[in-house]
């Protein structure tokens, strides 16, 4: 690998090349990890970046690409680092007050949009929303439906927020509060939620030290958010409402039983791409059920 002299400038090509080589220590993608820090400190496109190769790195540059990378060596995940993740077809702001965005959320949006008619103006609730990955992503391919997006955490709201106006999604509002308390007296056509449901003490925590603790952790074996999910739905769900719930690869059974305990029905448990168990639904079904939602 060429490197720059002591007294010559590093140039572009030559310090994704060195980022590579350090970022294999902690990447299974270094080549791809160097590129997308050097586009982020650089401001500019893959294109960009590989014509302009050999042009060298101003002083300011460097330091910022060294402060950079000394945060992915570390152990930050990279997108916090690039302070942005792409989820669906959305580019989405994202800080340490919220949980960066999986694809395996992306079955709960696939789910969502399979279960409910595109045409109606409907209104959804998605609860627990964090970044608003979720609710931008229905936004985003239902115009017609109306978002709630609810989180206790402000700071959370705040990138949400800053997230739809970006994106352009003016049809999706905001509520602070816990769960079904920032929804008081309001009734639904579906209640969306990725909420907490990793154990207390898993093995898998300390390698999402970064993220935030209560938007991974719940009590109860991993079940208490999802069982105050089960439990208060059907009071805000229109008749013909629908729960749904991304959750734990190994809690499928448990969340069906508390959905059944919740008063609903047409209970099912549906598998991600790779074939797990990924997020369970539920149906409220009354005698004055009009809306065959």
């Amino acid at each position: 690998m060429n490197r720059a002299g002591p007294d010559e400038p590093v140039t572009r090509a030559q310090a994704r090349l060195a980022l590579a080589h350090r970022l294999a220590a902690v990447s299974d993608t270094p080549d791809l990890e160097a590129r997308w820090l050097l586009q982020h400190v650089l401001g500019l496109s893959d294109a960009q970046l590989i014509i302009a190769g050999d042009r060298p790195l101003a002083q300011a540059e460097q330091v910022h690409l060294a402060e950079c990378a000394a945060r992915r060596l570390a152990g930050e995940p990279l997108a916090y680092v690039l302070g942005r993740v792409g989820f669906w077809s959305l580019d989405l702001a994202v800080t340490p007050d919220v949980l960066i965005p999986r694809p395996d959320t992306e079955t709960l949006v696939e789910t969502v949009l399979a279960r409910l008619p595109a045409d109606r103006p409907l209104q959804i609730v998605d609860l627990g929303t964090g970044s608003g990955a979720v609710a931008l992503a229905l936004a985003r391919e239902r115009p017609h439906w109306r978002l709630t997006a609810t989180d206790r955490s402000d700071s959370a709201l705040s990138v949400a927020r800053g997230n739809a106006a970006r994106l352009g999604l003016g049809h999706v509002t905001f509520a602070a509060g816990d769960w079904f308390g920032a929804i008081e007296g309001r009734r639904f056509q579906a209640i969306v939620s990725n909420p907490p449901y990793i154990a207390e003490g898993d093995a898998h925590l300390p390698a999402l030290a970064h993220e935030p603790l209560t938007a991974l952790v719940a009590k109860d074996n991993g079940m208490a958010d999802l069982a105050t999910l089960a439990a208060g739905a059907a009071a805000h769900l229109e008749p013909g409402g629908w729960l749904l719930v991304e959750h734990g690869l190994d809690q499928g059974h448990a969340a069906r039983q508390l959905f059944r305990n919740g008063q609903l029905s047409e209970v099912a448990t549906v598998d991600d791409l790779a074939g797990r168990p990924r997020v369970t639904v539920g149906r409220r079904v009354g005698s004055d059920d009009t809306s065959h939602v």
